[in-house]
């Protein structure tokens, strides 16, 4: 099975110019164009496959501030108040629902670990709070496991992935964006040391400015620029149910389970313990920035040498704008589900909460993440290469700040305040 993801139907002409060329139609690009268009500067999104095609419509759909590092705290404050009026912004129920997300522990060093963050982010005064075993009985009911407790967030919440991009983009056409999709943006013009367009696989369009939201194709159209951005890929396993009764609308995280609850009724689910890591070259040039998140998640990896590096070794990383580029030969990365980590969510699952044992299984697919040394996302200017600027590297936490990263990097397009400050996101800080 793979994932079910609503197409939608664009007018695939090429414009001869626009203000600003939007590269990625995923929730971030889609959320720029946005901005952009509700203060009125000329946007062309485009997309070499189709909208929210890879990792936009492939996530699990939450929407947090749970356990994210402070210096991102910020960004998904911003997004909180951003996807509560989403719905009535693009004229689309969502699925966006403050429903709240539980994080539980097997452990009493786990409890530590959910403190130790609650003291880090204190100055915030978010509504996350510890509970102890008896409050997550009375919140989840009974369960087959003794939890030691959990870090609960009544605030935090989801929307659907399937959704929700396509909904942004359709209000940004009728705003006035183009978009334009099946169609891969090659490489930069540049004019007395700027960027003055993009070239595609259909044309040129001159521009302004260029945003790059590529998502896990950003660093290789970057290192066809000799522009180095250091991300690895990671794949996540996931699959929905038939609707059903669960424990709690309540979205649930535990060491090796995650479920969440689908606007069809059903679940989303998810082997949250294990990430497929596929090994490629990348691994071996700047692996070496990895060591310290390798030391701490290795026991999460599970690291595969086979297809992935073949078709990565085959796909080129330099070419001219006059040549088709990797992305005009792999439209839309769509993985394939790792069943043996999807019986294990499931097993998991069901030791932990035995009324899944009557869940069926509607869907299964497969996302790959981009994922950066120290899992922010980059949004800011490439110094290098005046005119263009990147919103990348989201690493598996795009999703749920989608709305304000897009808004950030609408602000830094525009030279507007930023929404947030903008310094953890910083290029050079990698």
């Amino acid at each position: 099975m793979t994932k079910n993801i609503i197409r939608l139907e664009t007018e695939n002409t090429l414009p001869k110019s626009t203000g600003v060329v939007i590269i990625g139609a995923g929730i971030v690009g889609a959320s720029t164009a946005l901005t952009l268009a509700e203060n009125n500067v000329p946007v062309i999104l485009i997309e070499k496959g189709y909208v929210a095609g890879e990792q936009s419509s492939r996530n699990l759909g939450w929407i947090r501030k749970t356990s994210r590092h402070k210096e991102d705290v910020p960004l998904a404050l911003a997004a909180d108040r951003l996807w509560a009026e989403m719905n009535q912004r693009v004229g689309h129920d969502l699925g966006y629902k403050q429903a709240g997300i539980m994080f539980l522990a097997d452990t009493e060093q786990q409890m530590e670990i959910y403190q130790d963050w609650l003291d880090s982010v204190d100055a915030f005064d978010l509504d996350s709070k510890l509970l102890n075993a008896s409050a997550v009985s009375a919140m989840l009911g009974s369960s087959n496991k003794s939890w030691k407790g959990a870090i609960y967030t009544p605030s935090d919440g989801r929307a659907e992935p399937c959704i929700a991009t396509t909904k942004i983009v359709e209000k940004a056409i009728q705003l006035g964006v183009k978009v334009i999709q099946n169609c891969a943006v090659r490489s930069l013009s540049m004019s007395a040391g700027r960027v003055s367009g993009v070239v595609t696989e259909l044309g040129e369009i001159n521009c302004d400015q260029v945003l790059l939201a590529g998502g896990a194709w950003s660093r290789r159209f970057l290192g066809n620029l000799d522009v180095s951005l250091p991300t690895l890929p990671l794949i996540c396993s996931v699959i929905r149910t038939k609707p059903m009764t669960g424990p709690s609308d309540i979205a649930v995280g535990a060491s090796n389970f995650s479920f969440r609850k689908h606007h069809n009724g059903g679940f989303v689910i998810t082997q949250r313990g294990a990430l497929d890591a596929p090994v490629c070259l990348d691994h071996l040039l700047i692996g070496h920035r990895y060591l310290e998140q390798l030391k701490h998640q290795r026991s999460f990896l599970r690291i595969k040498l086979g297809k992935h590096f073949v078709d990565d070794l085959r796909m080129p990383r330099s070419w001219r704008s006059d040549q088709k580029a990797p992305f005009e030969n792999v439209r839309t990365l769509n993985p394939r589900s790792n069943q043996t980590l999807i019986n294990e969510a499931m097993t998991n699952l069901r030791n932990a909460y035995p009324v899944f044992e009557k869940a069926e299984i509607e869907e299964a697919w497969a996302g790959l993440i981009d994922v950066t040394p120290d899992s922010n996302p980059v949004i800011d200017h490439v110094e290098t290469i005046p005119g263009l600027t990147l919103a990348t590297g989201f690493s598996g936490h795009g999703f749920g700040t989608g709305p304000a990263a897009g808004h950030l990097a609408a602000d830094l397009i525009t030279g507007r305040e930023p929404i947030i400050n903008p310094t953890p996101y910083r290029f050079n800080r990698l």
